[in-house]
């Protein structure tokens, strides 16, 4: 059984863990942190900023044991704050393909709509990113044909696709 908790700072050195090279951190991250590897104080003092706004919500998956499976932040992106951005979403190495990716979406769109009181949820992934955007579909995530940025990683053109779902 998994469960979904805020994430506590002790959490950061599992997370990271899970990245093993700086194309992997692109991937997890696009552009939003600087050299690799992270550290966990970066990551920790990167959230504390963030939080303070009372906009921005990192999240810990767990399961019944306490083992940290995996790990996505939630954010409003409006200031009456209906759109709630799902971001920053990994998993435990170990544990993917088993369906714990998509548990941890699906506990995270409840807490969303049932505390956040979301009308939408959106995510950005990038298009390279096949085996993400599988799980983000299985959650009833759609793609969107339009928007999306295009970031420049290590010569390469990395196209990101929006994905959302409407609750209203």
């Amino acid at each position: 059984m998994l469960t979904l908790r805020e994430f506590r700072p002790d959490d950061a050195a599992s997370i990271l863990s899970w990245i093993n090279n700086e194309r992997e951190l692109r991937m997890w991250s696009a552009d939003r942190f600087g050299d690799y590897p992270v550290s966990p104080e970066n990551l920790v003092d990167h959230y504390k900023k963030c939080s303070s706004s009372g906009t921005f919500f990192p999240l810990t998956a767990a399961d019944e044991h306490g083992n940290v499976l995996g790990h996505l932040i939630l954010r409003y992106t409006d200031e009456n704050k209906n759109e709630v951005r799902f971001g920053f979403v990994i998993v435990d190495r170990s544990a993917r393909g088993r369906g714990v990716g998509r548990a941890m979406l699906e506990l995270a769109k409840s807490y969303a709509i049932d505390v956040l009181h979301a009308e939408k949820l959106s995510l950005g992934v990038f298009k390279n990113n096949l085996s993400a955007r599988k799980c983000y579909k299985a959650a009833g995530f759609c793609e969107l044909d339009e928007g999306g940025e295009t970031y420049n990683v290590f010569g390469e053109k990395w196209k990101c696709i929006e994905i959302c779902i409407s609750l209203t």
